[in-house]
């Protein structure tokens, strides 16, 4: 596992930010409450790799440098292994640990539910094929601003934009970023223009019977949209509802899935890529 190098004089401020309970608790709760439990909760067995991690999460939450741009990415890297023909968080334990269970209901709150690997956002950029994006449900707009970065076109939408709604999948809090790309509300959305030339992306759409993923398809469709890029569990699984599978099965065709996509042990979702049959 890649060491992550730090500076003397970060180093520095994270031994007095990490010294200074009450500071700590007040400029970066979320830190203070993933240390707490840390001490707690049994990791995956190695401690020099459970010591690494914890280095990255306090790092990167608490401000620390991204040469990558891509802080999500760059905690959970390490701890990213092979299993059953899928690449999956889970250090190297077929089960993870409590810890890393922990950390990642944190990570997902802080940047996104699903996992932006490198790889998978060249995916979307193949897959798009020059058209802009756009995204519905984006939450903090992470993976918009992932895609932004790889030179795309992209504007993100969500029914509580976190930095000017109440969000309850992305709460606010001290230390933390409200948006990483621009996210607009669903009136900007609906004033789009029409018709719907660019590629669909849902991310993680609600499920439980939310009807959020058929809805923003069925538009999409009636816009004349020809193409979806989405990332979630199938159907049965946690996002989506049943007639958006249904919808998917009966006018679209399965055209593309990113076989590098990255996902949490605990999750089934999958990167894939549709087109209007």
């Amino acid at each position: 596992m890649a060491k992550l190098i730090l500076t003397s004089d970060r180093w520095d401020e994270l031994s007095a930010l990490l010294e200074d309970d009450q500071r700590l608790q007040r400029e970066y709760p979320k830190v203070a409450e993933y240390l707490s439990m840390a001490e707690r909760l049994p990791g995956v067995g190695d401690e020099q790799a459970d010591a690494q991690f914890s280095l990255r999460f306090v790092h990167y939450l608490t401000g620390g440098t991204s040469e990558s741009m891509n802080p999500y990415w760059d905690i959970v890297e390490p701890f990213v292994t092979e299993r059953s023909g899928r690449r999956v968080v889970n250090g190297g334990r077929a089960q993870g640990s409590p810890r890393l269970a922990f950390a990642q209901m944190q990570l997902q709150g802080v940047y996104a539910h699903a996992i932006p690997a490198p790889q998978t956002i060249e995916w979307i950029s193949e897959f798009s094929g020059g058209r802009p994006i756009v995204e519905l449900g984006a939450g903090r707009g992470y993976w918009a601003a992932q895609i932004a970065r790889q030179g795309l076109s992209i504007e993100a939408y969500d029914s509580d934009p976190p930095d000017s709604a109440r969000s309850i999948s992305f709460p606010g809090a001290a230390g933390q970023v409200d948006v990483w790309h621009p996210v607009g509300d669903l009136d900007g959305f609906a004033a789009r223009a029409m018709p719907a030339d660019y590629a669909l992306f849902l991310c993680w759409p609600p499920g439980w019977g939310d009807s959020m993923a058929f809805d923003a398809l069925t538009s999409f469709e009636a816009a004349g949209g020809e193409r979806l890029i989405y990332i979630g569990e199938r159907k049965g699984g946690k996002t989506g509802n049943d007639a958006f599978f249904d919808a998917l099965s009966a006018r679209w065709k399965l055209e593309s899935v990113d076989r590098d996509f990255v996902s949490w042990w605990t999750e089934e979702d999958v990167a894939e890529g549709w087109v209007r049959a």
